[in-house]
């Protein structure tokens, strides 16, 4: 058997964790109908990516980061949010832009075990919602603070 086949013995992500049916409603929820501000997902029995916890539209960037650091830091997680933040482009006066991005958060005090499913089936909730603006791995706090993340939003606007 050749090593760059497809086998029908590995289908989906490496991992072989799946992404729940419940996700691609709420995707549709937070992207179009600007429902929700976040979207926490876990892992649940090693099998499936859930939904734990959804957002208000009028929650904080700090909200979301507080239940993040609620969980524990032994526990990964993924984060949808709708991150919004000022944008002037040369000449112009500032403009309010909206940017949808994915967060894989991974604590650096997290077991190896858990860092490698969640890394490892970060792709399969990628593929699951597509058009997402920016993807964020943050290890820490300070990777995952307002800052960093409006520098990364930021860095593939025009300027």
């Amino acid at each position: 058997m050749s090593l760059y086949r497809k086998s029908s013995i590995f289908p989906g992500p490496a991992s072989g964790v799946k992404v729940s049916d419940e996700i691609h409603k709420a995707y549709t929820d937070i992207k179009k109908s600007k429902k929700y501000r976040y979207i926490i997902f876990h892992i649940k029995d090693d099998k499936e990516i859930c939904i734990e916890t959804y957002g208000d539209r009028d929650a904080t960037y700090d909200d979301y980061l507080q239940h993040l650091s609620n969980v524990g830091p032994e526990q990964c997680r993924y984060g949808l949010y709708d991150f919004e933040y000022e944008h002037a482009c040369q000449g112009t006066s500032d403009t309010k832009k909206q940017k949808l991005f994915l967060m894989s958060w991974c604590p650096d005090t997290a077991k190896i075990k858990k860092k490698m499913l969640y890394s490892s089936s970060f792709d399969a909730l990628k593929h699951a919602l597509e058009g997402v603006g920016k993807y964020i791995q943050a290890t820490d706090m300070a990777e995952a603070s307002y800052e960093c993340v409006l520098e990364k939003c930021r860095s593939t606007d025009r300027s």
